[in-house]
């Protein structure tokens, strides 16, 4: 893996959105202080323009970033694995039984049976007790958001990759997708991961968004991975360095143009702060 050249691809894929947010920002949709107070007013006499002018920024900021993720994992794999596809189709079969079993097993984390407490996560107990399904093989199609596979070893591995607070349903359809891939008589993947780009609680046993937790046991089931446990998975060792290094290098021309040409003010005395 060559880290330069992965990390210039990395700073590529981030310029071009930076890019795309500024002119967003500066000229095709403005903060407007005049339309903020007709359309607020009573906000816009409490508190300063600037305030509201920051969340306009951050609203047109964050969404498209969300979509970057995938593109920046794409990245990764190409360099460590050598190869990587973004909603790439798995195909096999399941036994019906294991098929069921699936299904028997998110209704009980879904569902609290009256008298009892709700099903708590385990991945190896719920994955163990599904393989024991037995029956008819079924044709299975599974769609994974970045599959990787290596040019060397022909290692496959394939990842549900979600922002770093996923809601309830789509963490539950992404564990669905990796218990049949586990499930499958004929693996079509060594291995398959949910996987968060970082973690806003710092510390993975300090991970606490309730909705995923319902679904998987964020701090300890070995199918997850946040932050730079994903990084190097995708990418292998040093790919979370290489990944802040590049945004490192580039930062603070960004955040010049955001202090002046949207804020309108210099920047203040170490923005430049390194993440």
């Amino acid at each position: 893996m060559s880290q330069s050249k992965m990390k210039a691809a990395i700073q590529s894929e981030i310029q071009a959105l930076m890019d795309r947010v500024m002119n967003r920002v500066l000229v095709e949709d403005p903060f407007i202080p005049e339309k903020h107070w007709a359309a607020k007013p009573l906000y816009a006499a409490l508190v300063p323009d600037e305030v509201f002018k920051g969340s306009h920024f951050e609203r047109r900021f964050v969404t498209p970033f969300g979509h970057a993720w995938e593109n920046l994992a794409l990245i990764a794999a190409k360099y460590g694995f050598g190869y990587g596809s973004r909603e790439y189709m798995l195909t096999g079969t399941v036994k019906d039984g294991r098929l069921r079993r699936i299904s028997e097993v998110l209704n009980q984390l879904e569902h609290q049976t009256k008298g009892e407490e709700r099903r708590r996560p385990d991945w190896n107990i719920e994955l163990a007790y599904i393989l024991e399904g037995k029956g008819e093989e079924i044709p299975v199609s599974v769609i994974c958001d970045i599959y990787a596979e290596s040019k060397q070893t022909g290692e496959r591995v394939a990842f549900e990759l979600k922002g770093p607070l996923p809601n309830s349903d789509q963490t539950k359809v992404s564990k669905e997708k990796l218990l049949k891939l586990y499930a499958m008589t004929f693996p079509q993947v060594a291995h398959a991961y949910f996987a968060l780009p970082y973690n806003p609680y710092g510390k993975k046993e300090n991970y606490d968004w309730s909705f995923p937790n319902r679904w998987f046991n964020m701090r300890q089931d070995e199918s997850v991975l946040i932050g730079n446990e994903f990084w190097e998975k995708v990418g292998g060792f040093g790919t979370y360095q290489a990944f802040l290094d590049a945004v490192n290098e580039i930062s603070a021309e960004y955040k010049v143009r955001i202090y002046r040409e949207y804020l309108g003010i210099e920047p203040p005395v170490h923005f430049d702060r390194n993440l």
